[in-house]
C-alpha cells in the first residue's frame, strides 16, 4: 500500500532518473525465475547517490512512523534491504538486525544476524517487493524468533495481485513508497515511454508468468 502520492511520484521519479529501474516494453528482460519482463529494478543502486539515498532513508522513517509508530528493533532482508535498513534504524534510533536467505554455512548457523530479543517489536525492511515470497520468509523466521511483526516497509512493490495475497495471508501490513501504477504515470508524464506501451505494460503486471511467451 502506498501511503502518500506526492512521495510515490517522486521516488519512481528518482528511480527512473538514476536507471535503478529500467523500462523496456519492446526489449524484455528475462527474470532469474524465467519470466519475461518489460521492467528490471536494481534499487541498490541508490545507495550510490547520497542525496537519493537520504530521500529514501527519510520518507520510510515517515512512512513507519506513521503507520506502525517506534520499533523496538529494524529489520533487513538480505540483501537489498541491509543497507536500507540500517540507514533507518541509524535515524530512528533503534537496533538494527538482518535475516539472511538461508541460515549461515558455518559457526553458528545464524538465520537472523544481531541481537533480537524475544517479544521484541520488529518493522522489516525491503527494497523490493515482487510476489512477496522471500520477503515474508523473513516474517516468519522474525516471528518464529517469539517477536511481533508490526509490518514492512519497501521502497517499491510491482503490486502484483500475488503479492497482495500472500502478505494477506500471512497478517502482515505492507506499506511501500511507490509501486507499478505510480512508476508508468510518471514515466507516461515524463516521456520516458508514450502511450502505446500503456495496454503491454498492464497486460505483464496483470498476468506476469505468460506475458511474451
Amino acid at each position: 500500500m502506498v501511503t502518500n502520492e506526492t512521495t510515490a511520484l517522486k521516488v519512481a521519479e528518482l528511480l527512473l532518473q538514476i536507471k535503478a529501474i529500467v523500462l523496456k516494453p519492446n526489449e524484455p528482460f528475462t527474470w532469474a525465475s524465467g519470466w519475461h519482463s518489460p521492467i528490471y529494478c536494481d534499487n541498490r543502486k541508490t545507495l550510490s547517490f547520497p542525496q537519493i539515498r537520504t530521500h529514501i532513508r527519510q520518507e520510510l522513517v515517515t512512512a513507519i512512523q506513521e503507520k506502525f509508530g517506534k520499533p523496538d528493533v529494524i529489520a533487513g532482508v538480505a540483501t537489498g534491504g541491509i543497507a536500507h535498513g540500517a540507514l533507518v534504524a541509524e535515524q530512528m534510533g533503534v537496533p538494527f538486525i538482518y535475516v539472511r536467505s538461508t541460515p549461515k554455512g558455518h559457526g553458528l548457523t545464524n538465520l537472523i544476524e544481531g541481537v533480537l530479543n524475544p517479544e521484541q517489536s520488529v518493522v522489516v525492511i525491503e527494497d523490493l517487493i515482487s510476489t512477496g515470497g522471500s520477503s515474508l520468509k523473513a516474517v516468519n523466521a522474525i516471528r518464529e524468533a517469539g517477536c511481533k511483526v508490526l509490518g514492512m516497509g519497501a521502497i517499491f512493490s510491482y503490486d502484483f495481485e500475488i503479492a497482495k495475497q500472500n502478505f494477506e495471508n500471512k497478517k502482515c501490513s505492507l506499506i511501500t513508497l511507490s509501486d507499478y501504477n505510480y512508476l508508468i504515470k510518471k514515466a507516461l508524464d515524463t516521456g520516458y515511454i508514450d502511450s502505446n506501451c500503456l495496454t503491454s505494460l498492464q497486460e505483464w503486471r496483470d498476468n506476469p508468468q505468460v506475458w511474451k511467451k
